[in-house]
């Protein structure tokens, strides 16, 4: 089973706000809670106002989750998780779909938005447990507040999305080349 691939879920969602993204809040049409599951058969289906407002909710809550973390405040981190899994169970199931071998998936009951919360909450608890709290980061790129699971060998990824990192690189060029213009 792809543990990664449901933490993702909760980067995805997270990184759907407003925050520093050209485009504005993209999760505030079903046609944009579409397009967020779009690659996820098991979920893009059933889809209703009822999930997208709930995924909504839940959005603000992982990214409580993420500022947690930067902060090294993994009491807070892990109690968040514990919520979102006692208020979301986790159920697995097996499951066949596109042509794919039989695999685990977390939970196969209830909403769409259920079925979200209790998938990307397990991945985020189990991913935690494996890579640690500093692993877990706010994109660095002004102004940007995405967010990011560093799976890096070295753990020093500062950026969500290599847009930011390339954005963030050429701001800081312009930056040296106006101080090296100003010296002389």
């Amino acid at each position: 089973m792809d543990l990664s691939s449901y933490a993702e879920l909760a980067v995805r969602l997270v990184n759907t706000s407003s925050l520093g993204h050209e485009g504005g809040d993209q999760l505030t049409t079903l046609d944009g809670l579409r397009a967020l599951v779009a690659d996820r058969e098991h979920l893009n289906h059933g889809i209703s106002r009822v999930d997208l407002e709930a995924l909504r909710q839940l959005r603000t809550e992982f990214r409580a989750f993420f500022v947690a973390c930067s902060l090294g405040d993994g009491a807070d981190a892990a109690a968040r998780l514990n919520e979102l899994l006692i208020q979301n169970p986790v159920h697995p199931q097996l499951s066949g779909h596109d042509g794919q071998t039989w695999h685990v998936h977390y939970t196969e009951s209830g909403s769409m938005s259920d079925k979200y919360a209790a998938g990307a909450a397990m991945g985020l608890a189990v991913r935690l447990t494996e890579l640690g709290l500093d692993r877990f980061g706010l994109c660095q790129a002004t102004p940007c507040q995405g967010v990011f699971i560093d799976t890096t060998p070295e753990g020093t990824r500062r950026y969500c999305s290599r847009r930011c990192a390339d954005r963030a690189s050429l701001a800081a060029s312009g930056a040296r080349k106006r101080e090296e213009e100003s010296q002389a």
